[in-house]
C-alpha cells in the first residue's frame, strides 16, 4: 500500500485537536509554576503571576492548535506535492 494523498484539511484538524491537548499539559505546567513563584513572593507581583498561570491554561491551547493546525495543513500541502513526483510513502499493513 503506498499513500499518495493526505487530507490537508483533515490532517490539520486532528493535528490541531493534539496540539491544543499537548498546549493543554504545558499550560498546565505553567500554572503550576507560576503559581509557585507567586506564593513564594507574593509581595513584589501582588498575584500576578497567578493571573499569568491560570491564563496559561487558556492560551496554550488556542494558540498551540492553532499552529497545529496552520503547520501540519502546510505540511500536507507539502507531501501531497512531493509523493506526486516520488511516489509516496510505502506502508505494509498486515
Amino acid at each position: 500500500m503506498v499513500i499518495r494523498h493526505l487530507g490537508p484539511l483533515s490532517l490539520a484538524k486532528v493535528g490541531a485537536v493534539i496540539y491544543a491537548i499537548f498546549g493543554f499539559l504545558f499550560g498546565c505546567l505553567f500554572a503550576l509554576i507560576a503559581l509557585g513563584g507567586s506564593a513564594a513572593d507574593a509581595s513584589d507581583m501582588g498575584g500576578l503571576g497567578a493571573l499569568f498561570g491560570v491564563g496559561a491554561v487558556v492560551a496554550f491551547p488556542i494558540f498551540y492548535g492553532c499552529l497545529g493546525f496552520v503547520a501540519l495543513l502546510f505540511t500536507a500541502w507539502l507531501y501531497n506535492l512531493v509523493a506526486g513526483v516520488v511516489g509516496g510513502v510505502e506502508v505494509d499493513i498486515q
